[in-house]
């Protein structure tokens, strides 16, 4: 394993890191109970090979995923670890809930003290609320008591706001969408640099785009082939992040031990800038390719999530997603199939408790939109899914 700078700090941590919002689980991904034992083995074979920095919160698996870690940093693995947890800013209505929540989480981890405590999701809505709260001055209060070491925020707005809260503290570290692909969206490069001129130890989630660049279409494989050194899309992806030297660590939602394993194996080729002229031309063809076939920016990241009428949307819009980068034929004639059987079509079908409804569910209550760190107009592209995946209309006609 590789062993990167967190920036101010003194000391280092994994090149890879191990997020834990995507667990195995039986039943739904989000909501299913989360499988302990295999978890456990998962957790402490990804420590057993060098990962030494973990992220959880509050509302990961309802609570599933910070018990699991506990349970997992068990038998001397805690001291081998990094803990980043969050402060869920919904649940806190008054000053006494963060330590209301804090306590809870220090319970389900079974530690003392948590290492990285982050303000959950930043925009500027939620940044006024803790302003007018003083929650700054309840991080510092923990951090003086010994519950937490270091402060930080993971983020979801723009550029502006990202320099507006940056320069408001004196943060330890922050956490940002990244990857080849958006680099213009969020806090974007320009904020990465910024974080980074500050002494922040920047944090990247998303590094994979939710898995989509995982399964490139046809014509970024043709990129990659091209390339003087072969890698698999996963490793380009992860490869083109810990190439720059503002970048801490990544976190990577593993499910299994297979990605554990291949994901370590690829860290340990990783370093600041190591991949050539080459490869970077390589990644800038890729995100060209992607960025012409994307339609919906969602990262699957379930914010918007459960849906109070039953719509999975994240899944309508990976469909929609998947479809756009299929040819003509078989494949995108599959994408339909596949909107017809695995979402709900009809009321009888539908799960409100693990929500497996097509687009036509949708309500337009404009719930999800306040939700969304993506700043999606949810009820529309749904609409816009149901056309395409449904009654066949043309993506042209619509993007």
């Amino acid at each position: 394993m590789k062993y990167r700078k967190m920036g101010k700090l003194d000391f280092k941590v994994s090149a890879l890191g191990f997020g834990l919002m995507r667990l195995p689980t039986r039943g739904n991904f989000m909501l299913g109970r989360v499988k302990t034992k295999e978890t456990i083995e998962m957790i402490r074979s990804a420590i057993d090979q060098g990962v030494n920095y973990f992220d959880t919160a509050y509302v990961y698996h309802l609570g599933g995923s910070e018990k699991v870690l506990g349970q997992a940093l068990q038998d001397g693995y805690r001291e081998k670890v990094h803990i980043a947890d969050k402060l869920f800013l919904t649940l806190v209505r008054k000053p006494e809930d963060f330590d209301k929540q804090l306590a809870k989480q220090l319970e389900r981890l079974q530690t003392d003290c948590i290492d990285f405590y982050l303000f959950h999701g930043l925009n500027r809505k939620k940044f006024e609320q803790v302003k007018e709260m003083k929650l700054l001055d309840k991080m510092v209060e923990a951090r003086e008591k010994g519950l937490i070491k270091y402060i930080g925020f993971s983020f979801h707005d723009t550029l502006a706001v990202f320099k507006e809260i940056i320069d408001a503290f004196d943060w330890d570290m922050c956490q940002i969408i990244y990857n080849y692909m958006d680099t213009g969206m969020q806090a974007t490069t320009d904020g990465l640099k910024y974080a980074h001129e500050k002494g922040l130890a920047t944090v990247i989630m998303g590094p994979l785009k939710g898995g989509l660049l995982a399964d490139p279409p046809e014509e970024a494989t043709e990129v990659m082939k091209q390339a003087k050194v072969q890698r698999t899309p996963v490793d380009w992806a992860l490869q083109f992040l810990w190439n720059l030297p503002e970048v801490s660590t990544i976190i990577s939602g593993m499910e299994t031990q297979e990605i554990i394993d291949e994901n370590c194996s690829y860290a340990d080729k990783s370093g600041v800038n190591t991949l050539s002229k080459d490869d970077l031309v390589i990644l800038n063809q890729l995100a060209e390719v992607y960025k012409k076939k994307i339609l919906v920016p969602c990262n699957t990241c379930q914010y918007c999530m459960p849906c109070s009428y039953g719509v999975n949307i994240p899944d309508n819009f990976a469909l929609l997603n998947y479809f756009s980068h299929e040819k003509e034929g078989f494949r995108r004639w599959r994408v339909r199939r596949r909107y017809r059987k695995m979402l709900a079509s009809k009321t009888d079908d539908l799960d409100l408790e693990k929500p497996n409804g097509n687009a036509t569910f949708c309500t337009e209550c404009m719930e999800c939109i306040e939700k969304c760190p993506m700043e999606i107009m949810i009820p529309e592209e749904l609409e816009k899914v149901h056309a395409i995946l449904k009654e066949k209309k043309e993506i042209s006609e619509y993007y």
